[in-house]
């Protein structure tokens, strides 16, 4: 038996692409999609006719209403391959606004229940600052459920969880890539910062009871991946989930309920000031959360002069 079909007996498997065949090859339970997956998508001709049908289809629209019919499309398309849930991400221009953020998740739900999905197979991604943890715990409240992504720290950690979302997505790879450019040093798998981050926070809910789901985002190797089996979910690109596929050996779990109720991990309140400062002191989950934001700005961005270009 090969790593991948190891590791699924531990760890729900989820594809972190908008490439439909991977997700035909590797058969994950759910799968995740962003700006920049959704542009590098639409460059392909295989892809290029859902962004041209919604285009056709909505002429008089916005370049970001298309781009919210084009995730969509994509997510419809998901859906009809994989049996457990899609992610959807709100546009990162809004995640400072509490409001709008809102009022997107909303109306990209409306636009899936429009098409017949039920809103539990759709989660809705927003990135992990407080306007967004706010937003997630309005809309959590109205059943539509969230994955919080751009997380770097524990303290953007739990206050996801204290707003009761439905998952969360620590960025492993983005983490030991801050660490590797400051340090100047490798890190081997155990000893990575980004598995280390999602072992304590994995620690941190099972300890103190919450219900909010982990899923190991963002990996550099297979390495990272298998330090963190027994984690609720991991989001795997094409790629490594064909490396795993093609590697033999043993996985074994390295998380476990027992373990993090045994820690003497420590309790952490949290409130507003006290999140943006410890975010604000993180130098490392400060940068690597502004900078993620501007990247998916930046792609959403080039998506709508695509669009625009092709009316």
């Amino acid at each position: 038996m090969n790593q991948l079909e190891q590791l699924k007996q531990f760890t729900t498997i989820v594809a972190d692409t908008g490439d439909f065949q991977s997700m035909q090859i590797f058969t994950p339970q759910d799968a995740t999609t962003n700006p920049s997956l959704i542009l590098k998508a639409v460059q392909k001709p295989a892809y290029r006719p859902l962004l041209e049908q919604a285009i056709s289809a909505h002429p008089t629209a916005s370049a970001s209403e298309i781009i919210d019919h084009v995730l969509v499309a994509f997510g419809l398309q998901i859906l009809a391959i994989i049996p457990g849930r899609v992610s959807t991400e709100t546009d990162a221009q809004l995640s400072f606004d509490t409001a709008a953020t809102i009022e997107k998740g909303r109306h990209l739900i409306a636009l899936y229940e429009a098409a017949g999905i039920d809103r539990n197979r759709v989660l809705i991604k927003i990135a992990s600052t407080w306007e967004g943890i706010a937003a997630a715990k309005v809309l959590e409240q109205e059943g539509i459920h969230c994955n919080m992504t751009l997380l770097f720290s524990l303290p953007q950690a739990v206050a996801c969880a204290q707003a009761g979302v439905q998952l969360i997505s620590p960025f492993v790879g983005r983490i030991y890539d801050w660490y590797k450019k400051s340090t100047g040093q490798d890190y081997a798998a155990e000893n990575d910062p980004g598995v280390l981050s999602v072992q304590q926070i994995y620690t941190y809910y099972r300890k103190f009871g919450f219900k909010t789901e982990i899923m190991g985002a963002s990996f550099r190797n297979i390495g990272q991946i298998l330090e963190l089996a027994g984690c609720d979910l991991l989001t795997i690109s094409p790629e490594l989930l064909q490396k795993l596929s093609e590697t033999p050996g043993t996985v074994q779990c390295k998380l476990s309920k027992e373990a993090a109720a045994a820690s003497d991990l420590a309790e952490l309140p949290l409130t507003e000031a006290g999140f943006r400062l410890s975010v604000n002191n993180d130098a490392m989950a400060s940068e690597k959360l502004a900078e993620g934001i501007r990247q998916f700005c930046a792609d959403t961005v080039k998506l709508e002069e695509l669009i625009n270009t092709m009316r």
